[in-house]
């Protein structure tokens, strides 16, 4: 509305003479807008209320004769309804909030030739200083400016919600009153309930988690007559600032969202399984509270057994190695009003993305899965043989742990004797030689609980193997065994030469006779030479370079013996 000035003073400039015109008796209000607000999204109208603060003095001599900043309160009206004096009702339209201006009274839209209470004498020109500080109308409703909002919005907040949010809360002028952040700490309520002033209720409905709004409340929707402590005066228009940081309702359950699932996925997770996965944990606004991927290190239970929060508890079932999945979890189902010191707050619900490495129950046995075989497979390794074989060993994620390819040459071991983990040992039995296995290696079959260098504890293993060479062994504590029924008498068929003697070369030739006739066989992975000359010395009780007849007898009949060295 534009403003009338009805009284203009003129001031006429003559070469060598001022003259200054003295005006006449004012006829309507003179108002100075000295200090106009960049931004006025609202001006005031007839009917309108309006709070405000005032400093008035008399025209005439400066003198002050009334001030609401004395007062310390806002003065608060209608305006246009004869409330006020004439022209003070006339004087505040178009006003803006935050507005400054002066406004010029003359006595007969004040009081008059009466003047009032001995305080404004007769026909007295007033002056106001005003500051405008809130408009508010009956008819005014609550106003919802949105100022951002999530690409996705999955829900939004109805009554009967539990709802957290930061705020920031002002007067109409911008005076602040309260503050979330300054706590640290979000507002959490149930919506519905009559818990928040009347606008906030409303203003609150219909908001996603991450959404930012203005929700400006006027007075009888808010405080009201009797405002809120020394920070809300009475009828204040209450502006809010607000971000959605979590909603839940109590009836909501487990949401659980499937992102990748791997081909081939054979076997899901059940009670009892004890699973390694890792995760990002954060809140519903995004807000990161946790993560098993900064501490490089898997978060490992048991499932079903109450080991962790209901929620992920629940969400745990039916997951295949290598599934990623992420798990919205109502507070009821995670660390509920208590939450968890400054890590989660108070009924904060929790969003996990998880990724399954692997899991076993621990009944599992050594999973064992033959890849190629070759056709004529007739010898096959068992325990005491000693074998070469390749392997790659793999965490059930694909991560590579170990090669023999790494190596100049496959690995060797004789199997049963406790030279590699037992699942290991078990995958490596009965294969013929150029055969494939893949083998699955359940951690109590494995490495443990403990884990080892480079092998995570409680690490489900996977090994690609492949048997190179095949030796067939001898029982332990053996140098040499007899394949099938030894020459009986012995000694006279060891006695090549039949001289009644034998020394290490005819020993040793004779040995060598029935390896090469497949009669016999030597401890394999050894030095012959070593092990024959072991034995031969084994045989010669009196160390005098020769075995006789008797020699042998003895060690065959010597039953203080407890730990055989051959079948000689």
């Amino acid at each position: 509305m534009d403003l009338i000035i009805l009284t203009v003073l003129v001031c006429l400039h003559v070469t060598l003479v001022t003259v200054i015109c003295n005006p006449g008796p004012l006829e309507d209000v003179v108002i100075d807008r000295y200090d106009i607000p960049k931004i006025c999204p609202r001006e005031v109208q007839t009917e309108d209320f309006i709070r405000y603060h005032f400093n008035g003095t008399f025209s005439a001599d400066g003198k002050k004769f009334d001030s609401s900043h004395d007062r310390g309160k806002a003065f608060i009206s209608q305006v246009g309804l004869g409330r006020l004096i004439t022209g003070m009702d006339r004087g505040l339209l178009s006003m803006c909030v935050n507005e400054r201006r002066r406004i010029t009274i003359p006595p007969h839209l004040a009081y008059g030739s009466i003047g009032t209470g001995g305080v404004i004498p007769p026909d007295a020109v007033l002056l106001y200083d005003i500051l405008l500080l809130d408009i508010w109308n009956t008819q005014d409703k609550v106003q919802i400016r949105t100022l951002s909002k999530p690409a996705s919005c999955n829900r939004t907040t109805v009554a009967s919600d539990f709802v957290r949010y930061h705020y920031n809360g002002t007067l109409l002028s911008g005076a602040a009153f309260g503050s979330s952040h300054s706590k640290n700490s979000t507002y959490d309520t149930y919506l519905g309930q009559g818990d928040l002033i009347k606008g906030m209720e409303e203003g609150l409905l219909g908001m996603c988690v991450g959404e930012r709004r203005i929700i400006i409340v006027p007075p009888f929707l808010a405080y009201g007559e009797t405002g809120q402590g020394t920070q809300v005066p009475p009828q204040a228009t209450l502006v809010f600032q607000v971000l959605l940081v979590d909603v839940f309702n109590p009836k909501d359950d487990l949401v659980v969202e499937v992102k990748e699932v791997p081909e081939g996925c054979i076997r899901r997770t059940v009670t009892g399984d004890y699973i390694r996965y890792h995760y990002n944990g954060t809140f519903q606004d995004g807000t990161a509270f946790d993560s098993s991927y900064k501490r490089n290190s898997t978060y490992n239970t048991y499932i079903g057994k109450g080991y962790v929060i209901q929620g992920m508890d629940k969400a745990l079932h039916g997951l295949c190695i290598g599934e990623k999945r992420k798990i919205t979890i109502p507070p009821h189902m995670a660390y509920g009003q208590e939450g968890v010191g400054d890590l989660i707050p108070s009924s904060a619900v929790l969003v996990f993305h998880i990724h399954v490495i692997d899991f076993h129950n621990p009944e599992d046995p050594v999973d064992i899965k033959s890849t190629y075989k070759p056709q004529d497979c007739k010898v096959t390794s068992e325990v005491d043989d000693l074998i070469q074989y390749r392997y790659n060993c793999s965490m059930m994620d694909g991560t590579l742990l170990y090669s023999s390819d790494h190596y100049d040459s496959p690995s060797i071991t004789t199997l049963g004797a406790n030279k590699v983990i037992l699942g290991l040992e078990k995958g490596l039995s009965g294969m013929c030689v150029g055969e494939r296995r893949e083998v699955v290696v359940p951690p109590h079959w494995g490495h443990g609980e403990n884990g080892a260098g480079g092998v995570p504890r409680s690490a489900v293993l996977f090994f690609e193997l492949e048997l190179v060479e095949l030796q067939k062994g001898v029982p332990e504590g053996y140098m040499f065994v007899w394949l099938g029924d030894s020459p009986n008498p012995l000694f006279p068929a060891m006695d090549l030469n039949g001289d009644k003697e034998v020394p290490l070369e005819e020993f040793s030739a004779f040995i060598m006779l029935q390896v090469e006739e497949g009669k016999g066989r030597l401890l394999p992975g050894f030095d012959a030479d070593s092990i024959i000359k072991d034995m031969f010395n084994n045989q010669d009780r009196n160390e005098d370079g020769k075995i006789v007849e008797y020699e042998l007898k003895l060690k065959v009949d010597d039953e203080s013996e407890q730990v055989k060295r051959d079948e000689l």
